[in-house]
């Protein structure tokens, strides 16, 4: 006997905001199955207002509400039985968040969750990483987002620590050359300290700028890329203009300058932990929230 549920997560993030529908397929004596069956991104980047002036605007408070109510129709048309919203770095950090929150839940019934980084890290390692972390070997998992960055050590099958930065892509567009000098300083402390007695160590990256990068490079799913391939890919799409990226390489707008300091963060975790190679799953936050919905009702 098969039971298939649906259920939805809606990651609101500091570069987009996106709607995970997944069908949850139940069978009595086999391990539970999570397949994706709808994913929709919308580029709202909310990080540009909550990292500059401390506040969301009226105008992405308004196309938030109009995203929230075009998901509840999505979700309704796809029979979705339970959905999570959870928000990140941008609307923790926004003056108005909370006010926000109560506005959006007024005008389109959707409750929104703000999570800490901790918290954050947490749901995204309840995903799928126990299939790559197993054996003997050590793993830092890097999830890069628009505002913030999680790092996790995983060492014979087990979490060691993890740490979330600000420093995400959007962030590190809108700082100063001295803050993210002081940031890439810190997280360079935290990766040697955390990984100085591990051998072997692999990187696990998510979010969606690995995600593209892996994309791009034509590797079968469960193959890592190398240190040596990831670095000269950073120099090609360094010395290309932001119009050359959207118009030769086919990137979206939002994802064109964003790729930059994402790559420099996977780049430069790697350097520091002494990895020579990175898996990509395709896991992140909606993935981890699908999880705990499921087995909240356990």
């Amino acid at each position: 006997m098969i039971e298939i549920k649906k259920y939805g997560a809606i990651d609101i993030g500091s570069n987009a905001i996106r709607l995970l529908v997944s069908n949850v397929i139940v069978q009595e004596g086999k391990e539970t199955q999570f397949k994706k069956s709808a994913l929709i991104r919308v580029p709202i980047r909310l990080g540009a207002d909550a990292f500059v002036s401390g506040i969301i605007s009226e105008e992405n408070i308004s196309r938030m509400i109009d995203a929230m109510e075009a998901f509840k129709l999505l979700m309704k048309v796809h029979k979705v039985e339970r959905f999570k919203a959870c928000a990140t770095s941008a609307m923790r950090e926004a003056f108005n968040g909370e006010e926000v929150i109560k506005k959006i839940f007024e005008k389109t019934g959707v409750k929104i969750s703000i999570i800490g980084g901790k918290e954050e890290a947490a749901i995204i390692a309840s995903t799928d990483l126990k299939e790559l972390i197993k054996g003997t070997n050590s793993y830092l998992y890097v999830d890069v987002g628009g505002g913030s960055t999680e790092f996790t050590v995983f060492s014979e099958g087990k979490m060691v620590t993890s740490k979330s930065f600000n420093m995400g892509t959007v962030r590190l567009l809108n700082n100063s050359k001295a803050e993210n000098k002081e940031i890439f300083e810190n997280v360079e402390r935290w990766i040697k300290k955390n990984t100085k007695d591990l051998k072997r160590i692999s990187l696990i990256g998510s979010g969606g700028n690995i995600n593209k990068l892996f994309k791009m490079s034509g590797r079968m799913e469960g193959k890592p890329i190398s240190f040596v391939y990831l670095n000269a890919q950073y120099q090609f799409l360094k010395q290309m203009s932001y119009q050359d990226r959207i118009s030769e390489l086919s990137l979206n707008p939002d994802r064109a300058d964003v790729i930059i300091p994402a790559t420099k963060i996977y780049l430069s975790a790697m350097k520091w932990s002494g990895a020579t190679k990175i898996y990509v799953p395709k896991i992140g936050l909606s993935d981890g929230i699908i999880k705990s919905l499921f087995y909240e009702t356990l």
